[in-house]
């Protein structure tokens, strides 16, 4: 063995927890450890002697594809003369049906003479960790919400910093991996998540335990939800608490119920302002213009409600939905009627006024899921999923009756209301449907209901066969 004759360095490779094989340069065993023996289930009998072409080695890649001879780690190290660094690869015997998986790390000791020199290989099971990645599929596919955070440094504010959210997390927050990933998840709190709640979450923390909780959240763009939340930590095989796990489901259906839709969204409101100024102070420059810049792109200046532009992007991807799930689709336009007179009489800043106030009844009426915008000048656009269109009807009615319950007053102190004329559309979602056609025929429906005397709803029911 040469150099690794000495005593007290032989005593060490016997006693080493990490698998440790020795080679001469052309490849055969002189010297394998316990820790190797017992990873690679063989004698000293069976492995001392064997060079790289002899066929006792069966390694696999992380594929599973056969290693051939020239691509084993003694092989690599003789041929470039170099290390090979944390190649995983695994062994194959008939003593298991599954593999075992190692972390290979592999270098020269160059001798004077070429045929003293030796290669000497290293490696460690990680077969425990190969099977951990089914388990990431598992939380990735999950209908719950999974959030993974570290378990140290779990002061504000930048603790707990989070590690790992899965997909259900990305589509109930509006925060893609990558920005939430580094954050915390102090980011989703907002002015009505419990202080008790989350002392409590962060007193179990601390010690290290686990805690279940009921707190009020809230997405990228300001809209709350309740979480059903289950914490627990995380431990490595040396049992120390490394994470914390949150599995999280969501009970906003369940919570909002009992309330009132016009004081919650009230309360929406002041959340999202406070929200977007607690973002904006944590926010770097450059996220703040990024965030300005999407903001003149997809939001309407005045209504500050999506624009043409966001509301047929939206519309498109809430279709491929409608498509994916075999629903019916409704598109709507709304017109202010007599929009012209109330500019002429009151002036064009109470003909603002009425936009916003329109916009508004807009984000109180319709849902988180659905569609709605700016389609251009007093005209509205919105879409929604329906399960069949016996509802369509019903829905349009509401809206047309909440635009005609806002009053105004002018600046002379003379009340007046307003009212609207609404044309949709509702379809079968088709792999033919397109919005462009739905807003066609919406907009053929809104002309008739402005021609039969305004301050109506006229809806076009199409079938798959009359597409």
């Amino acid at each position: 063995m040469g150099n690794f004759e000495s005593p007290i360095l032989k005593n060490l490779l016997e006693n080493a927890n990490i698998a440790v094989v020795i080679h001469r340069w052309d490849t055969s065993v002189v010297y394998a450890n316990p820790t190797a023996l017992r990873l690679l289930r063989l004698t000293h009998e069976q492995i001392l002697g064997k060079d790289a072409l002899d066929p006792v080695w069966r390694f696999i890649d992380e594929d599973k594809h056969p290693l051939s001879s020239d691509q084993f780690p003694v092989t690599q190290v003789k041929r470039f003369k170099g290390p090979v660094n944390n190649m995983i690869m695994g062994v194959i015997d008939s003593a298991q049906v599954k593999p075992s998986w190692f972390m290979v790390n592999a270098y020269p000791e160059i001798a004077s003479k070429e045929k003293d020199s030796f290669i000497v290989i290293t490696f460690s099971d990680i077969t425990e960790q190969k099977g951990l990645f089914s388990f990431k599929a598992i939380a990735d596919n999950s209908a719950e919400i999974v959030i993974v955070t570290e378990a140290d440094d779990l002061a504000a504010p930048l603790g707990p910093r989070i590690v790992y959210v899965n997909e259900a997390f990305v589509k109930l927050t509006g925060y893609s991996r990558e920005e939430a990933i580094g954050e915390t998840p102090r980011i989703l709190q907002g002015k009505e998540t419990d202080p008790a709640e989350l002392k409590r979450i962060s007193t179990a923390l601390k010690n290290r335990s686990s805690v279940s909780a009921k707190v009020r959240n809230y997405t990228k763009t300001g809209h709350p939800y309740w979480l059903d939340i289950n914490i627990f930590p995380l431990t490595n095989r040396y049992n120390e608490v490394t994470h914390f796990a949150a599995i999280q489901r969501d009970i906003t259906q369940e919570i909002y119920s009992a309330e009132q839709l016009e004081s919650n969204n009230k309360k929406l409101k002041e959340l999202k302002v406070d929200l977007e100024r607690l973002i904006r102070e944590r926010t770097i420059e450059l996220h703040d213009a990024n965030k300005k810049l999407f903001q003149y792109a997809y939001y309407d200046v005045l209504t500050q409600i999506p624009n043409r532009r966001c509301f047929l992007d939206q519309a498109e991807k809430l279709l491929s939905r409608a498509k994916r799930g075999s629903m019916f689709f409704l598109v709507g336009i709304v017109d202010v009627d007599y929009f012209k007179n109330i500019n002429d009489t009151f002036g064009h800043d109470m003909g603002d006024k009425v936009l916003i106030k329109v916009a508004e009844c807009f984000s109180l009426f319709f849902r988180q899921e659905d569609v709605f915008g700016r389609y251009g000048g007093e005209e509205f656009g919105f879409c929604i999923l329906l399960e069949d269109d016996s509802q369509a009807v019903g829905i349009c009615e509401r809206l047309r009756v909440s635009i005609s319950a806002l009053c105004f007053t002018s600046e002379t102190h003379e009340n007046f209301t307003i009212t609207a004329s609404i044309g949709v559309c509702v379809s079968e979602a088709t792999p033919s449907l397109s919005v462009d056609t739905q807003l066609k025929k919406a907009d053929i429906a809104l002309y008739k209901a402005k021609g039969d005397g305004r301050n109506k709803v006229e809806v076009m029911l199409v079938s798959a066969i009359e597409k």
